[in-house]
């Protein structure tokens, strides 16, 4: 089915062609704009409703002409189906002139109205339109409680959000337990869940009320304690489609639960971060969830991030790749005071920082821009932490 939206401030004119559309079944509407909209607005429509016909009036021809070029500009190849009550052979020919040559004329009829979607039709199975979709989706995934995913995913979608034309989410997706709105001290009462119910009529209009705006980085909470509370797949599917058309990179803090909506997102994230401390039972826990993750052919979108890290650690790197069989994408330093700092403002950690800069090179990395620095390599023998059993994996010792 076509999506189509209808640009017209010509409320009478608007209503009298979207009453004929609505008997097409291969064509829905989806928006009806009542004014010409400037660039900035119009981008929005289209990347929230993502159509692929704009049906655009003719009462002011210039402004027509004006939004014409900006649709064009924002997705390349986007059928436009002119309207109006009187176009005369001037205002036709100059249509034609800009590259549009498809016109309804008041008082609409069925049969005109049909063979000029056909043609729309034919034109996109020949040229079909590519919209911006975003392939930045990250997801964070915490290999115990207390490793400190949510910081890293907070920080990391604000260094995102500070890199060149990277307007970002950050998504809080812990329903047991979320963090955001604690460490950022929200005070909108809008949530995923809110988001996920209506999931299905996402808008520029909607949208807006469910995020706390922050600098370039919206966040999407997870609103109070609701461990109840379960997404399915389609409503998923439908938030992660709208935050591709609207945002450059979007970071998902998830809650470790390994719940069905969070194996959602990770197929649907271009990497999953696995974040873990060096300390056993994270190492333990993170092989175990990095090697279930694998069984559901996830294993190639996984990396490592090593959180609290320290320059004398007792486990060095190199063995925890050995370990996990996964390499290290980054390393975070152990800044206890400069987190605690950041948490008492309700802000990221200070970018200026050692820490900040850290979160820097790891979101040039993300965006593909710039490579993380090279973690430290130093520390003990992990045969001195770990039990190895003859002919087996390396496992962990629980001894009480």
């Amino acid at each position: 089915m076509l999506r189509g939206i209808i640009i017209s401030p010509d409320e009478g004119l608007a209503e009298e062609l979207q009453e004929l559309l609505s008997q097409v079944s291969t064509l829905g509407i989806v928006r009806w704009v009542d004014r010409y909209p400037n660039a900035i607005d119009l981008g929005r429509t289209l990347r929230a409703h993502s159509p692929q016909v704009v049906f655009l009036s003719l009462q002011d021809l210039d402004a027509a002409f004006e939004t014409a070029s900006q649709i064009e500009g924002i997705v390349p190849g986007m059928q436009i189906v002119t309207f109006g009550r009187n176009a005369d052979p001037q205002s036709l020919i100059a249509l034609m002139r800009v590259g549009i040559r498809e016109y309804l004329g008041s008082p609409f009829q069925m049969r005109d109205t049909m063979e000029t979607l056909n043609r729309v039709k034919e034109n996109l199975d020949r040229n079909p339109l590519r919209p911006f979709e975003s392939e930045y989706i990250y997801s964070f995934l915490p290999a115990k409680p207390g490793v400190g995913a949510s910081t890293v995913a907070m920080n990391a979608a604000w260094a995102c959000s500070r890199q060149p034309e990277t307007k970002t989410l950050l998504m809080d997706l812990d329903l047991n337990s979320g963090m955001q709105r604690f460490m950022l001290k929200l005070d909108n009462d809008y949530s995923i869940v809110d988001a996920a119910e209506n999931a299905f009529k996402l808008d520029e209009t909607l949208w807006p009320q469910l995020v706390t705006t922050l600098g370039h980085m919206d966040v999407l909470h997870s609103g109070r304690l609701n461990p109840g509370y379960r997404i399915d797949g389609a409503q998923i599917r439908s938030m992660v489609a709208f935050a591709r058309r609207n945002y450059r990179s979007v970071c998902i803090d998830l809650s470790g639960n390994m719940e069905k909506y969070s194996l959602e997102i990770m197929q649907e994230s271009k990497r999953v971060y696995l974040v873990t401390t060096p300390e056993i039972a994270s190492l333990h826990l993170a092989r175990e969830r990095f090697q279930y993750l694998r069984q559901l052919d996830l294993g190639d979108r996984i990396q490592l991030i090593l959180n609290r890290s320290q320059k004398r650690a007792h486990i060095s790197v190199d063995q925890i790749e050995d370990l996990l069989g996964l390499p290290v994408l980054a390393c975070i330093q152990n800044d206890y005071q400069g987190v605690s700092r950041a948490l008492t403002a309700g802000k990221p950690v200070d970018t200026n920082s050692e820490l900040g800069r850290e979160f820097q090179l790891l979101a040039g990395s993300m965006m593909e821009r710039k490579p993380v620095k090279a973690a430290p390599k130093a520390g003990k023998s992990i045969s001195d932490y770990l039990s190895i059993l003859p002919g087996k994996s390396i496992l962990f010792a629980d001894k009480k």
